[in-house]
């Protein structure tokens, strides 16, 4: 991230009526789309965001959005292959899309009246999930695999090598292993219901967000429970950041940031925390593995940048608009995308792109 940010934001200052809006933000391309935001995804050097009304718009450097009709109602999911620059999406419509960074789209199924909840990609694998089944597609197969679940999927994540993918859901979470015929299952446990899921940077641990505001992991060598409470609200949104690395999740007014360097990752351990909101809850964070440096969107609009460290101070990026970030991501190139539940867009650079 840019090391001159700080020089183009605003010291915070929480006040009962929020943030001002910044030079920054003044200097950025702001859109009202009229349709919510409902997620965002690094594409490159490039964004993809995923709208209600089933539009993908694509933000290039110094280019106009490009805006791609793809699905007949709300997008409610979105990833990417690193490899392939791929766009990946589920929609209500039943549809799940695969779009190119030039606009064209490709369907690779359909479930009919049953909504895609979930997508994820991998190395030369991808899939989503609809209902409580998770559909696989591998290069090399001219069939896609399908995995019953117990209770419809809240989240799907490949490892770094593709080897195994996590499904979170109700109970806890299954992790399916790839091998030369088949895949075989691990069940982890954990009373509630698990929503979205991941893998740490190492692959040695799997994590979700839970419906009852509260995190989960698992150490996969032994099943150790991560146990990660005391959220005020569910977190929405979380990302891998930082040298240690750090997992950054919403929740709270303040981004949490869960250590997982170590043997033992969180487990006894307190999460740093940054970018303090005042009385707004957190929505959604944004960082780079490597960089410490974290971005963080709040319920009335503001988003701030902090550092996860005790003597960080933290700097308003955006000023509070009255409507919740849905949706932050964050380019090498620190290129920044901004998007509201209201449908309000910020696609702004940070610092002049300097790391």
């Amino acid at each position: 991230m840019s090391s001159s940010m700080t020089a183009e934001a605003v010291r915070t200052n929480p006040r009962r009526d929020g943030f001002a809006s910044t030079q920054l933000e003044r200097e950025g391309l702001s859109l009202d789309t009229g349709a919510p935001v409902t997620g965002s995804v690094v594409v490159g050097s490039s964004i993809a965001a995923g709208l209600g009304d089933g539009t993908i718009l694509i933000f290039e450097p110094d280019s106009p959005p490009k805006v791609v009709e793809a699905h007949h109602g709300a997008v409610l999911c979105i990833t990417t292959d690193p490899e392939t620059d791929s766009i990946f999406t589920g929609g209500d419509d039943g549809r799940f899309l695969k779009t190119s960074l030039d606009g064209t789209v490709e369907e690779i199924a359909s479930f009919g009246s049953r909504w895609v909840d979930c997508v994820a990609a991998g190395p030369k694998l991808f899939a989503c999930s609809s209902g409580k089944t998770a559909t696989v597609w591998s290069d090399g197969e001219a069939q896609p695999r399908t995995f019953e679940h117990p209770s419809t999927v809240g989240g799907l994540a490949f490892d770094a090598k593709g080897r195994l993918l996590a499904v979170g859901h109700y109970g806890g979470a299954t992790v399916w292993e790839k091998g030369d015929r088949r895949w075989k299952s691990t069940s982890l446990k954990w009373k509630g219901s698990h929503g979205a899921v991941t893998f740490s940077p190492d692959g040695k641990c799997v994590v979700t967000s839970m419906q009852e505001n509260a995190m989960h992991g698992w150490r996969l060598r032994d099943k150790a429970d991560m146990r990660m409470s005391g959220y005020p609200a569910k977190v929405k949104n979380f990302t891998w950041m930082g040298s240690a690395p750090f997992l950054a999740t919403s929740g709270a007014d303040e981004a949490i940031c869960w250590p997982f360097d170590g043997k033992d990752g969180p487990m006894g351990r307190s999460p740093a925390t940054c970018c303090y909101g005042g009385k707004q809850v957190c929505t959604a964070v944004t960082g780079m593995l490597g960089h410490d440096a974290l971005l963080a969107g709040f319920a009335d609009g503001a988003v701030l940048a902090g550092r996860a460290s005790e003597d960080a101070e933290d700097f308003v990026v955006k000023g509070s608009s009255g409507s919740p970030i849905a949706a932050l991501a964050i380019t090498s190139d620190a290129w920044l995308f901004v998007g509201e539940e209201s449908g309000r867009i910020l696609w702004v650079q940070l610092g002049g792109g300097e790391k």
